[in-house]
């Protein structure tokens, strides 16, 4: 039996009516940049995270360049953020012309360690960036509270967790900017890159339209520079269709990671996700820890199993960080992390027998 990681293609058949059926207006109306359709998945996705303002640009790394500019980052200001995590949370600040300091994360959720970011502060500190990293928030009470006495914004970085909750607030709405990306693999994707913005804040949300549109608030005329990164209208119609359903699909990950849960329970080497209290995770992916992984994830590959790696190296170890001058060992728990975490199937469309088969050969890898 073959289970890949994610299969696009089998989810498409659930919604392919409607989604060509949203294409073929655009296409007939041809208005195809911003316009009616960005607008109403914008209110649809400002409803769906209960906030004010949602801002559509071209993509999920774009969405962070434009937080990072909207709430000032200035040449060699200092971004708070973690080492464990997908390169463009790194690579945006330095394309913002800011400096990215990194902080270990927790061993048990993978997300920033708010209990050591007052070490790491200093006067030219300007931004926190938590990741919610796999679609669980980090720890936001804690690291709020230490950018209000700080004075600090806190821009989240939300691309994989639209949807998840802490204490009932949705990811994306508890710092001053939050950011997602509609790559097609999130557990809400496009048929292309997209991305998204969201705030409670008139100001910052006038000024990432501008920024998203080279700085101008009307046409022909430039407060500021800013870049081209607009929202396609054929992305946004097929992301309004796909969102009408992104509830049932986050249940149907839920519902396969309490089935994992069970599968896995006790069986020692192999630990699984942990759930903080109050928290909704929503398992953009479902992450084991082995200190056997690569053994673990060939055994999955002999029997058919699509696994991935997220990620195998951390941030602070990439060849063009190097001039932030971190080294080895200064993160252990990002570090232990990229040598031991997997992920597996956990998408909604998995079928009973697919879950089975992965839990079996997980279960038998390790002899349970």
């Amino acid at each position: 039996m073959q289970v890949p990681l994610l299969d696009l293609r089998r989810q498409l058949e659930s919604y392919r009516d409607d989604a060509m059926a949203a294409i073929a207006r655009v296409v007939d109306e041809q208005s195809c940049v911003l316009g009616a359709h960005v607008k109403q998945f914008e209110d649809e996705i400002a409803t769906y995270c209960a906030t004010p303002h949602a801002i559509g640009c071209a993509s999920g790394t774009d969405a962070i360049l434009l937080a990072l500019r909207a709430v000032g980052v200035a040449a060699g200001e200092e971004v708070i953020t973690t080492p464990y995590t997908f390169f463009a949370t790194a690579g945006a600040i330095v394309n913002a012309k800011g400096r990215p300091v990194f902080v270990d994360i927790e061993a048990d959720s993978y997300n920033l360690d708010a209990t050591q970011i007052d070490d790491a502060l200093n006067g030219r500190t300007r931004v926190i960036m938590p990741v919610h990293l796999y679609g669980q928030c980090a720890a936001m009470d804690a690291i709020g509270a230490i950018a209000e006495r700080r004075g600090l914004a806190v821009v989240e970085d939300a691309a994989q967790a639209l949807g998840a909750e802490d204490e009932g607030r949705r990811a994306g709405t508890m710092g001053d900017v939050g950011t997602f990306s509609f790559y097609p693999s999130k557990n809400l994707g496009g048929f292309g890159d997209g991305g998204m913005t969201t705030t409670s804040r008139e100001d910052l949300a006038a000024r990432i339209r501008s920024l998203r549109a080279h700085g101008g608030s009307r046409q022909y005329f430039h407060d500021a520079v800013g870049w081209n990164s607009r929202l396609d209208a054929l992305q946004a119609a097929v992301l309004s269709v796909k969102l009408r359903r992104l509830e049932g699909w986050t249940e149907g990950r839920r519902a396969n990671a309490r089935f994992y849960d069970e599968a896995f329970a006790g069986i020692d080497g192999l630990t699984t996700p942990a759930v903080g209290r109050g928290k909704r995770h929503i398992y953009n992916q479902y992450v084991l820890r082995a200190e056997r992984r690569d053994e673990l994830r060939a055994h999955l590959s002999e029997h058919g199993i699509g696994s991935a790696i997220y990620y195998p190296l951390s941030l602070h170890l990439q060849p063009c960080f190097a001039d932030l001058g971190y080294r080895e060992g200064q993160f252990p728990e990002a570090e232990r992390a990229s040598r031991e975490t997997l992920s597996i199937p956990v998408h909604p469309d998995l079928r009973d027998d697919e879950r089975a088969h992965v839990a079996d050969s997980v279960r038998a890898f390790f002899g349970a």
